[in-house]
């Protein structure tokens, strides 16, 4: 494929993917459609006056979240598109892939307002609209000493939707087809996942699951895994993801083990880095520390990154680089997706250097 910039063009010799054919969309990724509402304050004493665990997420339905939302609007509250898969695509759209995200939300404010975030990252969007239920969101409480964040979340709409409808299609014209484990935790979504996965396979797309969360690979352990073993091309992970779906082995064979049944394997070691294995090649990538302002979606920003090197036909240090430094930058300020496309820019060609 043409490099879509001049500083994108990669030597031959760092390019060990196999190329990906031209399609309408270089990521099609689909999620539960969360607004983000984010928040810093001193957490202490509200967190325990509404009995919330400090770093912790905690499932609310929509009057009690609209009843803490407003109550704490005095401290300032960005509101940004969220959901794991949707901060990935976001970045993604503002490194400038051309990527695409579907899931469901709620004909209402929130729900348009997600829409049209959205769309100033990607240009587009393959939302579905409901007026059956509110859209989906996340109220993100970041304490002001440390970053912790604590979380209420009501899924919403983000959780019901029917069908994959024209998302099909849209898959069928992607280069690479990304999701969530979050959407494995129950149906409909587990269902709609499936079918999306098996598209890509069926249409030869790569694959690429984020497993999300230690939480979710407990619940759906086997489900998840049989998904990896079945469709999955690409997997991004943690260290306790890791050894809890390889069944509680140490890390390192938990990382082989995974390797076997998926074409490349991304384990994310925080403040220690990376490894990928990527068909018996193993690499390792280091961090790029910043001053810790907010956690959320340090993790979909990594994935974001290492699917633009991906792409492209980088080599996996080169987009695990990326992916580290796209991170780097979540962590430095409030909000889970990076949404300056300069320094997005920047941090591309600096990858490329090796700067």
């Amino acid at each position: 494929m043409p490099p879509r910039c001049a500083h994108e063009a990669v030597p031959p010799e760092v390019s060990v993917y196999t190329p990906l054919p031209d399609r309408k969309y270089d990521v099609a990724g689909l999620g539960n459609a969360l607004v983000d509402a984010l928040v810093r304050m001193d957490d202490g004493e509200f967190l325990l006056s509404h009995g919330l665990n400090r770093g912790h997420m905690t499932p609310v339905n929509h009057a009690r979240w609209q009843a803490v939302f407003h109550e704490i609007q005095e401290h300032g509250v960005e509101i940004q598109s969220g959901g794991s898969c949707g901060n990935t695509i976001a970045g993604l759209g503002f490194l400038g892939a051309s990527a695409i995200y579907a899931g469901q939300v709620g004909d209402d404010q929130m729900g348009h307002l997600y829409a049209a975030r959205m769309n100033e990252a990607c240009g587009q969007h393959a939302l579905r609209w409901t007026r059956e239920t509110t859209t989906g969101k996340c109220l993100s409480i970041v304490s002001t000493k440390d970053a912790e964040r604590t979380m209420l979340t009501d899924l919403g709409a983000a959780v019901t939707m029917d069908g994959l409808g024209e998302f099909d299609e849209v898959i069928r014209n992607s280069r690479v087809v990304h999701i969530t484990g979050y959407l494995l935790l129950g149906e409909p979504m587990a269902t709609r996942a499936e079918e999306a996965m098996a598209i890509g396979v069926q249409e030869q797309i790569p694959v690429s699951l984020d497993v999300a969360d230690p939480f979710v690979v407990h619940t759906v352990r086997d489900r998840m895994w049989h998904a990896i073993e079945e469709f999955v091309d690409i997997v991004f992970m943690n260290e306790e993801e890791a050894v809890t779906l390889a069944g509680g082995v140490s890390v390192e064979d938990a990382l082989a083990r995974v390797a076997e049944v998926c074409d490349t394997v991304v384990l994310k070691l925080g403040s220690k880095g990376s490894v990928v294995l990527h068909k018996g090649q193993r690499v390792e990538a280091g961090v790029h520390p910043v001053q810790a302002v907010d956690t959320t979606g340090a993790g979909d920003a990594y994935a974001a990154g290492f699917l633009y090197g991906y792409i492209q036909g980088w080599d996996a240090r080169r987009s695990a680089d990326l992916g580290a430094r796209i991170a780097s930058m979540t962590v430095g300020q409030l909000g889970a997706v990076v949404r300056d496309r300069d320094r997005m820019q920047a941090a591309v060609a600096a990858a490329l250097a090796g700067r």
